[in-house]
């Protein structure tokens, strides 16, 4: 059984900084798209920031400038790097990966059980 196992959220002020990172545990043979997601009280769960395999990324409009997705891909890991927060920021942070299970083979979607990020003014 697959589970992606995320770290690093936490009580911070405005203005304040966060590292999240996630990591697969069971038995995988590698990760393919990484990203992060975040869902705020009463709205939808929206994309943060995404990452491919080869490193390339996207972000959010709202995040951009201010956020870093980084991965490590001996480790299958991924990391959110997020600075100025600001207390729209606040939500529960989802990590969200295609693994290639083993010993299958198949590329099935996973998603973290989600970290409370809260920013206070």
């Amino acid at each position: 059984q697959v589970q992606l196992v995320e770290s690093g959220g936490g009580l911070v002020q405005a203005g304040g900084s966060l590292r999240l990172s996630c990591a697969p545990s069971g038995s995988i043979f590698n990760a393919n798209a990484m990203g992060w997601y975040r869902q705020a009280p009463g709205r939808q769960r929206e994309l943060v920031a995404g990452i491919t395999s080869g490193g390339t990324t996207n972000y959010a409009d709202s995040v951009k400038g201010r956020c870093t997705i980084s991965r490590d891909n001996d480790k299958n890991t991924v990391y959110l790097q997020i600075s100025g927060l600001k207390p729209e920021d606040t939500a529960v942070y989802y990590c969200n990966a295609k693994i290639w299970t083993l010993p299958s083979m198949s590329l099935n979607v996973y998603w973290g059980q989600g970290t409370q990020v809260t920013v206070s003014s």
